[in-house]
């Protein structure tokens, strides 16, 4: 019964709005005993955080945070190494993932072969290869981007092999009955057959990327949000974990649009829910 319910565009707007509301006003609430404040921060001490980063001249550094630390912090460096570090992630983890699937999906030999090898490397925690990373790359950004490529490309390329593998027999056979070669059988069934199995997958590696990159600054780095992060771990300043996570979570948002919007224009072939229930 509640399923066949379906809000419209403005009023699913306002109860997405409305729960924000509502948690932050919870917080709110929940911060004002001093205990409670140190082990979850105040949204409005977070808030002006964020703030004095992005808007170092526009308030005083000692006017709301007496300690000073947070009109310092020069967060648009921090960001553009995180950035970097998640977007050459992403792009590298993404074109491996694609090309590894497709390759593995048309090679059944070497799927079978490679097989055992492909499932004992994804079921290790990758997280402990940030310090053979570190030795082999040094503490600069590559160590990080290939901790997160670690993270982005198993996603990736199980999405493709799957999409490459659900290809419908039919029309496979009535392709090649009208003649395709393999390359016309890459291009016109294979890639679209994987194509909104690739897309499905990126939203989620863009959340990895960006934690793949944190995690390695968190274990070795002088620059970056997870390094700022971390310094704050380490004088206890809540406030300033909670502003380097609404920061990180913000712009990871602003990569899954981007790739939304890529999905969009890629995919107007593919009917919407709305139209395929009609249907």
């Amino acid at each position: 019964m509640w399923s066949a319910i379906r809000p419209s565009e403005k009023n699913l707007r306002a109860w997405q709005v409305g729960v924000l509301i509502a948690i932050l006003v919870l917080w709110h609430a929940l911060s004002r005993n001093e205990q409670t404040a140190f082990f979850l921060g105040e949204p409005i001490k977070v808030a002006g955080r964020i703030w004095s980063w992005f808007m170092p001249f526009a308030v005083p550094p000692n006017v709301l945070f007496p300690e000073g630390l947070e009109g310092r912090a020069d967060i648009y460096i921090h960001l553009y190494i995180t950035l970097i570090e998640t977007v050459l992630a992403f792009v590298i983890g993404t074109m491996m993932g694609l090309a590894f699937g497709l390759w593995l999906a048309l090679a059944p030999t070497a799927s079978a072969i490679l097989d055992p090898y492909i499932k004992a490397a994804n079921s290790m925690p990758r997280v402990i290869l940030a310090p053979i990373f570190a030795l082999w790359f040094g503490l600069g950004i590559w160590s990080k981007v290939a901790l997160a490529i670690t993270l982005v490309f198993f996603i990736v390329f199980f999405n493709v092999y799957q999409g490459v593998k659900e290809v419908s027999p039919v029309v496979l056979a009535n392709a090649r009955m009208l003649g395709a070669g393999q390359r016309q059988l890459l291009r016109t069934v294979y890639l679209p057959s994987a194509t909104s199995w690739v897309f499905s997958s990126l939203h989620t590696s863009v959340g990895l990327a960006f934690v793949g990159a944190v995690v390695g600054e968190y274990l070795g780095s002088a620059r970056g949000v997870g390094y700022l992060i971390l310094q704050a771990e380490g004088t206890f300043d809540v406030n300033t974990v909670f502003a380097g996570i609404v920061v990180l979570t913000g712009f990871a948002l602003v990569l899954d649009g981007l790739v939304g919007g890529i999905e969009r224009r890629l995919m107007k072939w593919q009917p919407r829910q709305g139209e395929t229930e009609k249907l």
